[in-house]
């Protein structure tokens, strides 16, 4: 039994931060899904990096840049979703969230060389980072960021996950989603980019403020040219089957 002391009981002002806590996790969980089920039909206007953004030009002193335009996966050329899919995500199709056999290698070789371990994440937990989080990397935000993955796999489909990923994630400084990108590197819309374009922008996700797709450095032009190989032996886009059959029914 906890003592008073000087009137201050312990275990219940322990109760009361614990009561708050969880409060707190279903308040957040809650708005979360509201978000969530939201985005699954409505364009995401803003996310936690384009804010962050914003306050480092800001607190830098340079000219505040927020370049984005929202567009459908059904205008954007198949070009890039094959393109985004064989280079950050190339069991995207078939996983339902998670890449086990990468979260597993990546952990081996961390632990085998003592170094960072390699980013395995899926185009659908970076989706969810982008749309919850910033790029600040945490164990602490990994759990809700799984969570908020294995929500999005059961809520949105495949061809949802990744319209709003390449409409969210950044490519450049100040430059984010696949239109704005080809406006910026190629000033031609996200329609008419070719395999070439669609491989260079690509090659440069990781690390898109280091990288500029339309003054590559040998790197991205090798990793580019990797990309233009692989990227058609992904398959059909399923959302692609789909239509085929209707227009064959119809």
């Amino acid at each position: 039994m906890v003592k008073k002391a000087g009137g201050f009981n312990l275990t219940k002002a322990l109760k009361k931060i614990g009561m708050l806590l969880f409060s707190l996790f279903v308040i957040g969980f809650q708005f979360a899904m509201l978000l969530i089920i939201l985005y699954r039909v409505v364009p995401v206007p803003l996310t936690p990096l384009h804010v962050k953004r914003v306050f480092e030009q800001v607190a830098n002193d340079k000219p505040i840049k927020l370049t984005k335009s929202w567009r459908s996966i059904d205008y954007v050329t198949d070009k890039f979703c094959y393109a985004v899919l064989t280079s950050e995500d190339i069991k995207f199709i078939s996983h339902y969230g998670f890449d086990f056999e990468q979260i597993y290698k990546s952990v081996k070789t961390g632990m085998k060389t003592g170094k960072k371990m390699r980013g395995a994440s899926t185009i659908t937990q970076q989706t969810a980072k982008n749309l919850f989080f910033t790029p600040t990397r945490s164990w602490i935000r990994k759990l809700p960021e799984m969570g908020i993955t294995v929500c999005l796999e059961l809520l949105w489909t495949k061809k949802r996950i990744l319209e709003v990923y390449i409409n969210i994630i950044e490519m450049g400084d100040g430059v984010y989603g696949v239109e704005a990108a080809a406006q910026h590197y190629f000033n031609k819309n996200a329609q008419t980019l070719t395999k070439r374009e669609c491989a260079l922008i690509a090659a440069c996700l990781p690390n898109p403020r280091k990288f500029i797709a339309n003054k590559p450095s040998k790197y991205i032009n090798r990793k580019a040219s990797v990309v233009q190989r692989y990227m058609y032996k992904i398959g059909k886009l399923p959302w692609r089957e789909e239509g085929d059959k209707k227009k064959k029914k119809g």
